[in-house]
């Protein structure tokens, strides 16, 4: 048994960016570590991840259900009567997304019950599936001319406002982390005859359509496809919807980032997910192609997105109207919007970036979102969702409780497939190199491939971050062996927030940080963010960092209107925010004076165990929690950045 688990964990690769073994394509200089190979045994987010497993999938899958999703696909096959069950013809993804999540589940635990169940869905979908691969259940549920504004009477027609290449790259996305997973290819089967589709339907030929995607993510899907098959086809159609966008007349408009040749773009507008999506797309080109156009476009919009247009939970998108990013310095907290759905892409996007540039401001920002935007936008309960992400409530249920569902349950399935993927964002590999990007407790099973013999090395990490800095590496090479480990050292400890200035911290000063290599303290190089240690490594050397966690006051940019005179505070890679049932009802109006003391004590019996931190002047007393656990004690006022006086 244990040797068929081993086999099976070996079709495992990381899912987000997968080389495929059929695939030797031109790529990322740097990959992540294949997933299955690294085991999480961590205080902070083994408890998480197991909640995923348990509790989340299987919501998300009967909420699924019960609001007749699943059935859509049996409709559509003619196995059951009834009309289209849902908000919009896009809630096929939520299918496609949760299967994803289930695959990265299973690579990391076998579950016959949860396997027969996914395969008996994948079978409900392949039915559905018409002859020529094309795949929308409300469109052939419903008759045209009954098709609803999202759908049109015929297909492609409104791409635009219709999700028709978006849930097919999700399908496309799950195909392939499923065949990975388990070695299964019925639902890689049904993307690849899709995406063919797609392959005729569009490109450059007078007979095809010359249309960009509507809602993007087609893109970076597509790119995930020919990684996995080696079939150029799928390359060249997702550079072809990448550049198409900005060619034509008329074209979308900003709202879906069609304003301008995406190479010509140096801002990040409109929807935020959706340019999410596309980020990840183009700079999965940029490596794939080698062109300079694709990664100068991504490194002025992330300059734009980072140092004017970002929370500093790592939320993106300032606007409920439109669900998309405001103007330079526009970030309100009390009317933010940052869907849930936006971290993820964010999330996505930050590690593709560091992939390419191999610099850590990447993982930074990455981390930020994880512990923040991306982890405030589910219960510790791991069945209620925040869909957008508030900095400041007033306490009314409609700012402050999470849900069990929505009419667009986007961000829940997007939760599910992002949680057991983080594993995969610990480590990186090069030819030559080991990249310890988070620190996040448990061990991996590495190779590193500069030669015909790739060097085998096992490592492990024993840490109580994010509440104690203090991280003690483990490495055991197969065989004594000369490489570089670069450890990132988070721009918090260095005294930066964020890499521009959007963010700063109100000391001058930070404590050291200390590193020791067998016990002996070393002064590496520090290149990119990373402290460069290259030596000739053998079982049993250890690597001691220690990275002091000060209370942090964080100041905004002074163009930032809605946080002048007001401050945050932080503690690692943690925001802390006031809610009122710590602080006598009210949050709002608490103030944090430059001259109140500061202090944090872990508390084992609060939200799960959390440190919290207290400030106090005068007798007056402020508490503060991680902004990632509040709204789990009922509804109530809630502020990130409270007034200084």
């Amino acid at each position: 048994m244990r040797f068929m688990v081993r086999l099976r964990f070996g079709l495992v690769l990381f899912s987000l960016l997968f080389v495929g073994a059929q695939a030797q394509v031109k790529d990322y200089a740097v990959h992540p570590a294949p997933l299955a190979s690294v085991h999480v045994n961590d205080e902070f987010w083994s408890p998480l991840l197991e909640i995923n497993r348990t509790v989340t999938l299987r919501h998300v899958f009967k909420q699924a259900e019960e609001a007749g999703e699943f059935d859509n696909f049996a409709k559509a096959a003619g196995a059951m009567e009834g009309p289209f069950r849902g908000s919009s013809p896009a809630r096929d993804s939520d299918a496609y997304k949760t299967i994803e999540g289930a695959a990265y589940m299973l690579a990391a635990h076998p579950d016959p019950d949860l396997e027969k169940y996914v395969d008996d869905l994948i079978l409900r979908i392949a039915a559905a599936q018409e002859p020529d691969g094309y795949i929308y259940t409300a469109r052939r549920i419903t008759p045209p001319d009954k098709m609803p504004e999202m759908s049109g009477p015929e297909r492609w027609t409104r791409e635009r406002t219709s999700h028709e290449t978006y849930v097919m790259g999700l399908l496309c996305e799950a195909g392939v982390a499923y065949f990975q997973s388990t070695g299964k290819r019925a639902l890689l089967d049904v993307a690849i005859k899709s995406a063919n589709l797609l392959n005729d339907v569009f490109g450059p030929a007078e007979n095809q359509r010359h249309d960009a995607s509507g809602h993007e993510e087609i893109e970076l899907a597509l790119a995930r496809l020919y990684r996995a098959t080696g079939d150029q086809r799928y390359l060249r159609l997702s550079r072809y919807f990448v550049d198409q966008r900005g060619r034509r007349t008329p074209n979308y408009g900003m709202y879906a980032q069609d304003h301008k040749p995406v190479i010509e773009q140096t801002e990040a507008v409109g929807h935020a997910v959706r340019a999410g999506y596309l980020y990840c797309g183009v700079t999965d080109l940029a490596a794939l192609t080698g062109s300079p156009q694709y990664t100068q476009a991504m490194d002025r919009i992330w300059h734009n997105v980072v140092d004017r247009r970002m929370y500093l939970t790592g939320g993106l998108g300032a606007r409920r109207n439109g669900e998309a990013f405001g103007d330079d310095y526009e970030l309100p907290n009390f009317t933010a919007y940052n869907e849930t759905c936006a971290a993820v892409a964010n999330a996505f996007w930050q590690q593709r970036l560091f992939l390419l540039h191999r610099d850590a401001q990447y993982i930074d920002i990455l981390e930020r979102v994880l512990y923040n935007g991306f982890l405030g936008g589910i219960s510790l309960s791991g069945d209620r969702f925040f869909y957008t992400n508030v900095l400041e409530s007033d306490g009314a249920r409609s700012r402050s409780a999470r849900m069990p569902w929505f009419t667009w349950p986007c961000c829940p399935t997007n939760i599910v497939r992002l949680m057991p993927s983080i594993p995969g964002y610990v480590y990186a590999t090069g030819a030559d190199s080991v990249y310890v990007n988070l620190f996040i407790g448990g061990s991996a099973d590495l190779k590193l491939s500069e030669e015909a013999k790739p060097k085998a090395l096992r490592i492990t990490q024993q840490t109580r971050y994010p509440w104690d800095g203090r991280v003690k590496i483990t490495v055991a090479p197969a065989a004594a062996s000369e490489f570089t480990l670069n450890l990132r050292i988070p721009g918090w400890a260095r005294g930066k927030p964020v890499p521009g200035d959007l963010y700063r911290y109100a000391e001058a000063e930070v404590p050291p940080i200390t590193l020791r290599v067998n016990g002996q303290t070393v002064s590496p190089e520090l290149r990119k963010g990373y402290a460069v240690l290259r030596r000739t490594w053998k079982t049993g050397d250890t690597i001691e960092l220690n990275l002091p966690m000060p209370i942090h006051r964080v100041l905004a940019n002074d163009a930032v209107a809605a946080d002048l005179g007001r401050v945050a505070l932080e503690r690692g890679p943690l925001v802390y925010c006031a809610e009122g049932i710590d602080n006598g009802g009210r949050a709002r109006t608490l103030v944090v004076s430059p001259d109140a003391e500061l202090s944090a004590e872990h508390r084992k019996d609060l939200l799960g165990g959390v440190t919290v931190i207290r400030a106090v002047r005068g007798g007056r007393q402020v508490t503060a929690i991680p902004f990632y656990a509040w709204s789990n004690r009922g509804d109530g006022e809630m502020c990130v950045w409270l007034p200084t006086k």
